[in-house]
């Protein structure tokens, strides 16, 4: 029977956080090359064929791209399931550690809910209301990721927070407010010009489906929630510098004010420029590791301490596995 350790349940949930970013950050790419159709069928790229093959009004290098992203979820699924069966397998003291076992079991459950959401937004036509919500739970599940690298290093007893109460709140809504600003972002891309295209019979590139808003009150909204962002970081990295704070704390509300600057003239430039798409997808490559910066500071809060030597010896009911 498996024994893995602590740092093999941390080893795999960093590998988790990793895959999951990176396929986001593919799954950008697809839509920024207008390949989101290049695979028209799912879950075989074509009605006639699993692998890459040609369709009508679809070039060869969306093909590609769109049928390479799909493989990616290959390891992604693999990766995910074997982080769920480390979990299930660690036994810290004797017992297992049930809400890691919960948290790894949200990676491969959500590569399953992807793959179904992910066929609905071929078999829609790249319908935005969809693509959002692909990218949404995409996020979720990269939080959850994060989450278990976190705890998985910590133990399983009551919460004890770091600093100051006001602090954490502070972190804490840092974190919603950059959850809507991915929302947000996701209705702008869905509105402006980039929200994909595909060659009719003709060969002439059409726009798919896009949000009926105008893109300027779309946008200036999503500016609206970054410039709030910002403030509430310059505050909590203030806060944090000038209070007994744990390092970590510090070191994270900089890198997020940091990546908050550089996400700022990234937006800022790209918007002037009439968006390209190279720098439209810097702009969500820096919002994916803005998000994992955001989590670890509010994980970096506070922190879980062991549970009590008498609880620890005394499994709990239900919890004991046959060797």
């Amino acid at each position: 029977m498996l024994r893995p350790d602590q740092a093999s349940v941390r080893g795999f949930a960093l590998a988790s956080v990793i895959a999951n970013a990176v396929i986001i950050c593919t799954g950008e790419a697809v839509r920024l090359s207008s390949s989101g159709l290049g695979c028209p069928d799912w879950p075989q790229c074509t009605k006639t064929s699993v692998v890459a093959a040609h369709s009508a009004g679809q070039t060869t290098l969306n093909t590609w791209i769109e049928f390479g992203n799909r493989l990616l979820n290959f390891p992604l699924a693999a990766i995910a399931g074997l982080a769920f069966i480390t979990c299930l397998c660690y036994r810290p003291g004797g017992r297992r550690r049930r809400d890691l076992v919960w948290l790894s079991a949200a990676l491969p459950a959500g590569v399953i809910a992807q793959a179904v959401v992910g066929g609905i937004v071929v078999l829609t036509h790249l319908n935005p209301a969809m693509v959002a919500a692909h990218y949404l739970l995409s996020s979720a599940i990269l939080a959850a990721a994060v989450v278990l690298h976190v705890r998985a290093g910590e133990g399983e007893g009551p919460v004890r927070p770091l600093v100051r109460t006001d602090l954490r709140v502070m972190a804490a809504l840092l974190a919603g407010v950059t959850a809507l600003m991915l929302a947000a972002g996701t209705v702008v891309t869905g509105t402006g010009p980039l929200a994909g295209t595909v060659l009719d019979s003709d060969g002439h590139r059409k726009t798919v489906p896009r949000f009926h808003f105008p893109l300027e009150n779309v946008t200036q909204l999503h500016a609206d929630i970054g410039w709030f962002i910002g403030a509430l970081a310059v505050a909590l990295v203030i806060g944090l510098r000038f209070s007994p704070a744990p390092r970590q704390a510090v070191r994270f509300g900089w890198l997020v004010l940091t990546g908050l600057g550089f996400q700022g003239i990234v937006g800022y430039t790209q918007y002037f420029s009439h968006l390209p798409a190279g720098l439209v997808w810097v702009h969500v490559v820096s919002s994916v590791l803005l998000w994992i910066f955001v989590l670890r500071l509010y994980l970096a809060t506070r922190e879980r301490v062991p549970l009590p030597a008498e609880a620890a010896a005394a499994p709990a009911e239900g919890s004991a596995v046959p060797a």
